[in-house]
């Protein structure tokens, strides 16, 4: 199981829509064409950014194979196939296998809030059910309410051979340098949380998934290369261009501005599916001087 490819620059796709509310295909083939032409290091389907929450899972299954058949092997692919249903986080799951992923990002069940044993048993079960996939669990307390705790993840990666990595949206800083003790480098350590990236590959990670990436996905290619080179000076001065983009990027809940910024790049509608809507002026004016101090627009 080759997992060597999933680091650096990991974009958090967005889905384009038409103002209509069906998914712009074409916007979306030219979408991982312009990423692997700036440099991302992989592509991340259907995630929260790709509002998986509102799309069916005929249009859930059908991005997953729009990304990997445009990516065509240039780029790796990490499919979205979490859910608050093991059934239904399974059967997405193994259609990520079958359509051809190069691994599954699965994010902790949400709104039911199970226990730490009834998230050992949801995440073995789908590890169990797709043995040939690389999965990746993604914690995200701020979403979900339930938080997988370090000790759970460990039990996961120790039993299930295919449980390889995590992405981690929490923000804390002492996690991933804990998990590195117990699991040691092999396992994939991602942040989830651009403001605190450069911190996280400090402290061991290897990447980022990230929401920053689909408006710039150059700077956020180099600035990862930085951090894995171990030239954090470099690092530094792109995370001072980039940070008000981060923080602007969730001025309003996501996509809703990074869906705007995309549309001022020409790469979509900002059109999200209700319960989204697009933001106020007030978050617009905050994301375009974002985007010129990170030099994006003039």
């Amino acid at each position: 199981m080759d997992t060597s490819r999933i680091r650096g620059s990991l974009p958090a796709l967005i889905t384009p829509m038409r103002e209509d509310g069906g998914i712009d295909e074409d916007a979306l083939r030219k979408l991982v064409d312009w990423h692997v032409e700036q440099g991302s290091h992989g592509l991340v389907a259907v995630g929260t950014t790709g509002e998986s929450p509102t799309l069916d899972h005929t249009e859930h299954m059908k991005v997953v194979e729009i990304v990997i058949e445009q990516a065509a092997g240039r780029l790796p692919v990490i499919a979205g196939t979490g859910s608050n249903s093991t059934a239904e986080a399974i059967e997405l799951t193994k259609h990520a296998a079958h359509a051809g992923a190069d691994a599954a990002l699965v994010v902790v069940p949400y709104y039911n809030k199970p226990t730490q044993a009834g998230l050992f048993a949801h995440f073995r079960a789908l590890a169990e059910a797709t043995p040939e996939l690389p999965i990746i669990l993604y914690n995200v307390p701020g979403r979900t309410v339930a938080d997988i705790a370090n000790d759970t993840i460990v039990k996961l990666a120790k039993a299930c051979a295919n449980i390889v990595g995590i992405k981690d949206a929490t923000g804390d800083l002492n996690r991933p340098s804990l998990l590195r003790l117990e699991l040691g480098e092999e396992f994939i350590q991602l942040s989830g949380e651009d403001g605190t990236a450069l911190g996280f590959n400090a402290h061991g990670g290897r990447g980022c998934i990230s929401v920053t990436a689909n408006v710039a996905p150059k700077l956020c290619a180099e600035f990862q290369e930085a951090t894995l080179a171990g030239d954090y000076g470099k690092a530094l001065e792109i995370q001072d261009r980039l940070m008000p983009l981060h923080k602007a990027l969730f001025v309003e809940t996501s996509p809703g501005p990074v869906k705007y910024a995309c549309s001022l790049l020409g790469l979509c509608t900002p059109f999200a599916r209700l319960p989204m809507v697009e933001i106020a002026e007030a978050s617009r004016q905050a994301v375009e001087a974002a985007m010129r101090h990170a030099g994006l627009l003039d």
